[in-house]
């Protein structure tokens, strides 16, 4: 039976042609890796939390469920398995199968599954400042993981490529260049998870609260609470100085340079909303 293939992923890919081949590669692949890992394959899940991915629960020979993911293979989730591999369980699920050429696996599913988003704002502060501590470490050479500073090259070499869009050219080019600056490797890097945020972590059985879907890279931990932080723009806007404080403190981080990620991501997306604008002329050094 054709598998089916979720609204959400279809306009993800509306006007992607590469996006477009990789669904097209889908009903092959499938049941392929189904009968490899022999497992029964439910409906896929739809909405915005699945938007480059094809992930569905699954059944095992003895009974047991789990959760099949298939990624669209992008830059920033090229090393998610590898990234699950390292937190081992820990704080993170866990994985049982993987096919990393097609960046697909196998893996453990979090009941009841609430999503940490639906839970108050100092709630999820709490559970994600308390990850955070445990999954920062550096990995041991050799490993697989790229610089942080690969991924704001890719950033930004996107937003350079979308120059007529800039409402603020000065404004952007600082980001930019803080991008470089903020990003460049350091002895106390760490492995970072890179979006982390409240509909990543799921309320589940063995933990609390486990995460799912990291994008990891090896740099600076002030990066690492920006995607949360982004997660709840009116908060960012209303109260840049407090929130700021209110999160740095915890995690130990230099709030300076908190603000400073702040800025300059708020500058790169300002060619995409007037609310990401705003915030990075009130964050501006």
């Amino acid at each position: 039976m054709k598998p089916t293939i979720p609204q959400r992923l279809q306009s993800t890919f509306l006007n992607n042609p590469e996006g477009r081949a990789w669904l097209e590669r889908l009903p092959v692949l499938l049941p392929e890796l189904a009968n490899r890992w022999e497992i029964s394959l439910g409906e896929p899940f739809d909405g915005d939390h699945v938007s480059c991915s094809w992930v569905a629960p699954a059944t095992r020979t003895d009974g047991s469920t789990a959760i099949f993911k298939i990624g669209w293979p992008h830059m920033e989730a090229e090393h998610e398995i590898a990234g699950l591999r390292f937190w081992n369980g820990d704080g993170a699920v866990r994985v049982f199968e993987t096919d990393e050429p097609n960046n697909a696996f196998l893996m453990e599913r979090c009941l009841p599954g609430t999503r940490l988003r639906e839970f108050s704002l100092e709630k999820q502060d709490e559970v994600i400042v308390t990850m955070l501590k445990r999954f920062w470490r550096r990995p041991l050479e050799p490993h697989p993981f790229r610089p942080l500073a690969e991924q704001m090259q890719f950033w930004s070499g996107e937003g350079r490529a979308d120059e007529a869009l800039w409402p603020d050219p000065g404004l952007v080019r600082a980001g930019l260049v803080l991008f470089e600056e903020l990003s460049r490797p350091a002895p106390d890097d760490v492995l970072l998870t890179t979006d982390l945020h409240a509909s990543n972590i799921l309320v589940a059985e063995r933990e609390p609260w486990l995460m799912i879907d990291p994008k990891p890279f090896v740099g600076d931990r002030a990066y690492d609470i920006t995607q949360h932080l982004f997660n709840d723009l009116p908060r960012l806007l209303d109260t840049p100085e407090q929130t700021i404080l209110a999160l740095a403190e915890p995690l130990q981080l230099d709030p300076m340079r908190l603000r400073l990620w702040l800025f300059a991501r708020a500058a790169a997306m300002s060619r995409h909303s007037t609310e990401h604008l705003i915030l990075a002329q009130r964050l501006a050094p």
